[in-house]
C-alpha cells in the first residue's frame, strides 16, 4: 500500500498548522481525501479538509494521488507541468486547449491515465475503510468517477471543486457530488454532466478571516521597508511563474506601491527580483494570513488559492497578465462574478490598484462580494452525501 501523504510535507502556504481535534473514535466517519502535490493550492485544500474532519472528532488521511501513479508518473507529470507553466507557457495553454477546455468537440479523456491508480487507491480505501472520497484534483475526480461508474468503488464520492472556471477533467457523471466554489460554478456542473453540485465556497482555513498575531509584525515590516508606501501582494503562486513579473513589480515601485512578489519555491525568480530598488521578496512564506491582512490588494494571476485566501482577508484582487490555461480562464470568471478586476494592461492595473487601495465604496464593495462567496462548511456537505447514499 502506497504511504499517505502528510497534510504538508513543509509548510504549504496558507496553511496554519492546527491544534488537535478530539480523538476520533474507531467508530467515526472516516474520510479519504485524494490531494495532488501540484503546486501547493490542492494540498491546501486537502489540509484544511483534514483539520475540519479531525476538529469533528472524524478520521481523515490524505493520499496524492501522483504518488499512486506507477512507474515514477506522477512526478514526471508533477516535473512537466512545472516546467511548462514556467519556461514554456504556450506548451501549457496548448494541451489546456486540447484536453481541458470545455466545448462540444470531442477531446481525449484523463480516465485512461487516472486508471492506473486505481488498484493502488481500492487498496487503500478498503484497509482504511473509508466512508467517503473526496477527491480535490481533477485527475482524482476522474478516477473516482471511473470507478464508481463501474461499481468498484462502493463508497460516495464527492468532488471538491476548487477552480472558478470547471474544465472537462473536473467533470464525470460518475461522482456523487461536487462541491463547488460559486453557484455559477455549480450550475455549469449540473448542466455538463446531470449530476447534484452545489456551491459552498472556496475551503479555506479560518484565521484568513480575521487579523492574528501575526499582522502587527508584518505591518511594522511592511511600513520600516516601504515608508508608507501601500503594499501591495504579486503572487507568482507555489512554482514562482508569471509573465513579465519583474515589469509589474518595477512600474508599482514607480508608481508609490510597495510591491511584495511572492516568488514560491523559484529561487531564481526571487534572486533576480531582490535587487530591484523598492521591491520586497519575502521568500517562502508561513503566515500568509498575517501578510495578507497587512496588504492593500493582491495582484493575482492564477485565480487559485492565494486569491481566494485574498477574498476571505476582505483584500481586494486585481487580475493581471494571467496564466494561460485555467488561470486565464479562472480569472476572467472571477471579474464575471465581480470578485476582482481585470487589467488587461499597466494603466488598468495603476487604475484599478489606486480605486481599490484607498477607503471608499470601490473597496468596500469589492470586500462585501468577497466575502459573500463563503457560503457553507464543506464538510457538513461531505458528511451528508454519505447519508444520502445510504437512502
Amino acid at each position: 500500500m502506497p504511504p499517505p501523504l502528510p497534510a504538508a510535507r513543509e509548510p504549504v502556504a496558507g496553511h496554519t498548522p492546527a491544534r488537535a481535534g478530539p480523538e476520533a473514535s474507531p467508530e467515526a466517519e472516516r474520510l479519504l481525501v485524494v490531494s495532488a502535490s501540484m503546486g501547493a493550492g490542492h494540498d491546501t485544500v486537502a489540509a484544511e479538509l483534514a483539520r475540519r474532519a479531525r476538529a469533528a472528532g472524524k478520521q481523515v488521511r490524505v493520499v496524492d494521488v501522483l504518488a499512486l501513479l506507477p512507474y515514477g508518473l506522477g512526478g514526471g507529470l508533477r516535473g512537466f507541468y512545472r516546467a511548462a507553466v514556467r519556461e514554456a507557457p504556450w506548451v501549457y495553454a496548448g494541451i489546456y486547449d486540447f484536453f481541458l477546455r470545455p466545448g462540444p468537440r470531442p477531446r481525449p479523456s484523463g480516465t485512461p491515465l487516472a486508471r492506473l491508480a486505481g488498484g493502488r487507491l481500492m487498496r487503500l480505501v478498503r484497509e482504511w475503510r473509508a466512508d467517503v472520497v473526496v477527491p480535490v484534483f481533477h485527475l482524482a475526480a476522474q478516477l473516482t468517477g471511473h470507478l464508481r461508474t463501474r461499481g468498484v468503488l462502493q463508497v460516495p464520492s464527492a468532488v471538491v471543486v476548487v477552480d472558478f472556471a470547471v474544465h472537462r477533467q473536473w467533470l464525470h457523471p460518475g461522482n456523487d457530488l461536487h462541491l463547488c466554489v460559486s453557484e455559477e460554478t455549480a450550475r455549469e456542473v449540473r448542466r455538463g454532466i446531470g449530476r447534484p453540485a452545489e456551491a459552498t465556497g472556496p475551503v479555506v482555513a479560518p484565521e484568513f478571516f480575521s487579523e492574528g498575531p501575526g499582522t502587527a509584525g508584518w505591518r511594522s515590516r511592511l511600513q520600516r521597508y516601504g515608508g508608507g508606501r501601500p503594499a501591495v501582494l504579486v503572487s507568482a503562486g507555489a512554482w514562482g511563474a508569471g509573465s513579465q513579473l519583474s515589469g509589474t513589480a518595477r512600474l508599482l515601485a514607480a508608481h508609490g506601491f510597495l510591491p511584495v512578489v511572492l516568488c514560491g519555491r523559484n529561487e531564481r525568480l526571487r534572486r533576480a527580483l531582490s535587487g530591484t530598488p523598492g521591491v520586497l521578496t519575502p521568500g517562502w512564506v508561513t503566515d500568509m494570513p498575517g501578510l495578507l491582512h497587512a496588504c492593500a490588494a493582491l495582484v493575482d494571476n492564477a485565480a487559485g488559492q492565494t486569491a481566494v485566501q485574498a477574498l476571505a482577508a476582505g483584500l481586494p484582487v486585481i487580475g493581471h497578465r494571467p496564466l494561460p490555461g485555467h488561470g486565464a480562464e479562472g480569472v476572467r470568471r472571477m471579474a464575471d462574478l465581480g470578485l476582482c478586476d481585470l487589467a488587461p494592461d499597466e494603466a488598468a492595473l495603476l487604475r484599478s490598484l489606486t480605486r481599490l487601495t484607498e477607503p471608499g465604496p470601490h473597496r468596500e464593495q469589492r470586500i462585501t462580494a468577497g466575502r459573500a462567496l463563503f457560503r457553507e462548511d464543506a464538510l457538513s456537505r461531505l458528511v451528508r452525501v454519505r447519508a444520502a447514499s445510504r437512502r
